[in-house]
């Protein structure tokens, strides 16, 4: 999940964000509203700042609600200690690759339980990540750094590679988060990182199988379940309704996920199907204008049927990135009863709902690459289909 988009996002929902209690709405418009049908207990809102790390905190996040839904109380995981040992190890993995390995500040939610059974978990208190002076996580220097650096040990002017240049970039990087405290190995309050897999939704391999999910921030090449569409959206509704929460990972870049909102969609584009505009008039409009009228969202759209092929062609056509993390809590309906999740965000306590907001249906299901979930979690029918 990558950074650049993210810097980005937060400018313009910063600026967003401010004005939101400034905006009036039409009493003549359909404006959108929400009612929470399930909505699970979680930890606050975090901010990832100016980091590209939200696979950490969202990931984290899942975790503590994990605890939580274990009876083990509200727990502040620390984020850095992932991201600390993540680097490490991405940094020896680029290194045997040549460099043929995509290197940065993005990650998975495979990540986090992988440092889970290496290396164990730690909480906030305990570990930072802010050895630098600033009050919030920003990655742009430190990020720049660890790059030019492993480039420069792949690059092998030397025409051997050092025994030491990894002590040389745990020094860069613990100068930066400061020195990763010492934990248990997969023992973090009965967490077990062996309870939880990932799914996804793709036809270029075979359903009910494992495969390597083709994203570039996957550096640990982990596998993902195939699920037909159907039964994905089934384990998702099937998670929430048990009481876990479910990790997403999804691409946050289409023009229908208006953040300042508080609100996710996939509009129907189709001429035949804008409610309320004829044809003529319609393509009488100029493109900014025909945008303006599908994404202004001034009134509930009607939205996009979201299909196996559609979800494949974006993928195929990279449409649908490895973007951004995020956590499903629960379940609601808008004033016309369509159904929505509510999403935990890692922007800080910002938005129309205060670091929180509601993604359709088709929002989720079309931009997901993967989901995280806890296994038990998974309908009985599907897990003897995927045999776990």
């Amino acid at each position: 999940m990558k950074i650049i988009k993210f810097t980005l996002f937060a400018v313009i929902f910063t600026i967003f964000s401010t004005n939101t209690n400034a905006q009036k709405t039409n009493d003549n418009k359909e404006t959108y509203s929400f009612k929470d049908i399930i909505r699970l207990p979680v930890t606050s809102v975090k901010n990832q700042y100016r980091s590209g790390t939200c696979w950490s905190f969202s990931g984290l996040s899942f975790l503590e609600a994990e605890l939580i839904r274990m009876g083990k109380g509200n727990v502040d995981l620390s984020e850095m200690f992932i991201v600390n040992h993540c680097y490490k190890d991405k940094a020896e993995r680029y290194v045997r690759m040549h460099g043929h390995l995509n290197f940065g500040g993005g990650g998975a939610f495979h990540d986090v339980t992988y440092v889970l059974r290496n290396y164990g978990l730690v909480t906030e208190d305990t570990y930072k990540g802010l050895n630098y002076g600033t009050e919030n996580h920003v990655h742009g220097e430190m990020d720049e750094v660890l790059k030019k650096y492993v480039k420069g040990i792949t690059e092998n002017k030397n025409k051997k590679i050092t025994p030491v240049w990894k002590a040389g970039f745990d020094g860069i990087i613990d100068s930066y988060l400061g020195k990763i405290p010492k934990a248990s190995p997969n023992n973090f309050m009965g967490l077990n990182a062996d309870n939880y897999v990932e799914l996804t939704s793709f036809s270029h391999h075979p359903f009910y199988s494992s495969f390597i999910l083709e994203v570039p921030d996957n550096w640990l090449w982990s596998s993902v379940y195939n699920l037909p569409i159907n039964e994905f959206e089934q384990t998702i509704d099937n998670a929430l309704k048990k009481g876990y929460t479910v990790a997403w990972a999804a691409d946050v870049s289409h023009k229908g996920f208006q953040y300042s909102k508080g609100v996710a969609v996939i509009p129907d584009t189709e001429i035949e199907n804008l409610d309320g505009l004829e044809q003529g008039k319609w393509e009488k409009l100029t493109k900014r204008e025909k945008e303006a009228k599908i994404y202004g969202l001034s009134t509930i759209v009607k939205e996009k049927k979201i299909t196996q092929e559609y979800r494949q062609e974006a993928f195929d056509n990279y449409l649908t990135t490895d973007d951004h993390g995020m956590l499903i809590i629960g379940t609601a309906k808008d004033q016309k009863g369509n159904d929505y999740y509510i999403i935990k965000n890692s922007w800080g306590i910002s938005g129309k709902y205060d670091g929180y907001f509601y993604a359709s249906k088709a929002f989720v299901i079309m931009q997901a690459t993967n989901i995280m979930v806890n296994k038990e979690s998974i309908p009985k029918n599907i897990r003897k289909k995927l045999n776990l």
